[in-house]
């Protein structure tokens, strides 16, 4: 069979090529077998000499499984080093593309169970062409039979001897790859089919499943040529070993995505759904957190008499146990605001001394302040955290607070509280320790940023807390916070008093 041969055109004109690799041609033709072949390795066509001596012929032989063998380590290399889905399924699909010949492509990622993500991308397409290509029925686009004709792996036990939780899985089954040589001739094919395969200027598609027995299927990636073509034996087997390890790639990302995504719903419900109206204050909240999800929190609670408590803290750990920390933290926090809140050292040092009855091995910071809005007065006390930093138009600067350790470091925690008047107009920006370190700077340096960002909010700006909160934000972190790297979470609350 001719590889990637163009109708009625030369083959060594229009047969797409692997990269060199390492100084070998990976496109020089092996010869025929003359002892027998490597297990999993398929046999080349025969070359065109075939009164080359034995000792020359298994050279070539070994120079093309060399070529072929490095150019999947280092493709599979790159796949390695990405750590989001996306990312993976865009470089899948551009050494995907090398490895049949093919310039342009799509890959689908729709999990079997059903839980998701799903997301499309293409190879040398436009979004638009992906919507034009979503138009074709499912079950004429080669990548739609393939997702519809491909179910998942079982649970443990179904279908097999014993139904106990250790019972073996049945894996799934995966079908064989789909070639359409000639979208012209191709029998079966949704008229449709043609008609955006005309429109796109593309006439032969190799599709590939995203699948394997044990993880089931993840989606499907599909080529397309401009010519009619199909990748010959050997293309075809380097691209089912490179697309076996890709779907393993995948699977480990998607589980990863799929965890990050738990954990973020947990931390959300551990948090105010919304934050409350107090006449004289108007609030504004910015959460991001980090792949593993961090114990840093923050609350905005309505107080007798028309006063408003507003915290931010954060525990130590990442994870799930930080999480539930944090909830038990904050919650204890609430109970603490409601009865002696106009005390915020009595709040703080209740919820120390239950920190040390309940979690002696774990350390937190927080920062609780009483505030009276009609009056324009703040009362507040802090444990290990970050002053206050107030901005206006008159002014920006922190909120002399006296030094203190985190909860649970000491005996006994005790600092005296600090009050002070906003003037109209001014927004009190409270944030954990997150926003600080996630900038990279030292500490200092950090601070002097944070107030920078502050002061160089837009005047007309000022007005709106939520936009003053962005404008720090993106001063701060202007590449937002990387999902991907491990890090605190990063709260800011922002209180501007009317």
């Amino acid at each position: 069979m001719a590889s990637n041969a163009p109708v009625g055109k030369p083959t060594d004109m229009s047969s797409p090529r692997l990269p060199k690799v390492a100084g070998i041609d990976s496109t020089v033709p092996a010869p025929p077998d003359t002892v027998a072949p490597l297990p999993g390795v398929p046999s080349a066509a025969p070359p065109s000499d075939a009164a080359l001596p034995p000792g020359v012929l298994i050279q070539d032989r070994l120079a093309s499984w060399v070529s072929d063998l490095t150019t999947l380590h280092e493709l599979t290399e790159r796949l390695i080093k990405t750590d989001s889905l996306d990312g993976a399924l865009r470089e899948m699909l551009g050494a995907g593309a090398a490895l049949v010949g093919a310039r342009r492509g799509m890959a689908v990622l729709e999990p079997a169970d059903g839980l998701g993500p799903t997301s499309t991308i293409g190879l040398g397409l436009a979004h638009a062409d992906l919507g034009t290509i979503e138009t074709v029925p499912r079950g004429s686009g080669s990548y739609g039979r393939l997702l519809d004709g491909l179910p998942e792996a079982d649970p443990p036990g179904a279908g097999l001897p014993g139904n106990g939780p250790t019972a073996p899985r049945r894996p799934a089954r995966v079908p064989e790859p789909i070639a359409i040589r000639d979208v012209r001739t191709e029998e079966g094919l949704d008229p449709r089919h043609r008609e955006v395969a005309a429109r796109l200027g593309y006439a032969a598609s190799y599709a590939l499943p995203l699948a394997t027995e044990e993880a089931g299927r993840l989606g499907a990636a599909v080529w397309l040529y401009d010519e009619p073509a199909e990748p010959d034996e050997r293309r075809r087997h380097l691209i089912g070993l490179y697309g076996r390890f890709a779907t393993e790639h995948l699977a480990r990302l998607l589980q990863v995505e799929r965890a990050r995504a738990r954990v973020a719903t947990v931390a959300e419900e551990l948090l105010p759904s919304r934050l409350p109206r107090v006449p004289g204050v108007r609030l504004a909240v910015r959460h991001l957190t980090g792949p593993q999800g961090g114990g840093d929190w923050y609350d905005a609670l309505p107080l007798p008499e028309g006063a408003l408590g507003l915290a931010v803290g954060s525990v130590s750990g990442t994870g799930p146990s930080a999480l539930a920390a944090m909830g038990r933290l904050r919650a204890s926090l609430r109970a603490y605001a409601v009865m002696e809140g106009e005390d915020p050292v009595a709040v703080l040092s209740d919820l120390e001394l239950l920190l040390r009855l309940t979690e002696p091995a774990r350390s937190a910071t927080a920062l609780f302040a009483y505030a009276e809005p009609a009056q324009r007065r703040i009362v507040l006390a802090g444990a290990g955290h970050a002053p206050p930093l107030v901005v206006g138009d008159h002014r920006t600067e922190f909120v002399e607070t006296s030094l203190s350790a985190p909860l649970g470091m000491l005996t006994c925690w005790e600092a005296p509280s600090v009050e002070l008047s906003p003037a109209p107009g001014e927004t009190v920006l409270l944030y954990t320790d997150g926003l600080l370190r996630r900038t990279g700077d030292a500490t200092d340096r950090a601070f002097a940023r944070l107030h920078a960002a502050a002061s160089s909010v837009p005047r007309t700006d000022r007005s709106d807390p939520g936009a003053v909160a962005d404008h720090v934000l993106r001063t701060l972190l202007p590449g937002g916070l990387d999902p991907a790297v491990e890090g605190e979470d990063v709260v800011l609350l922002a209180a501007r008093f009317e």
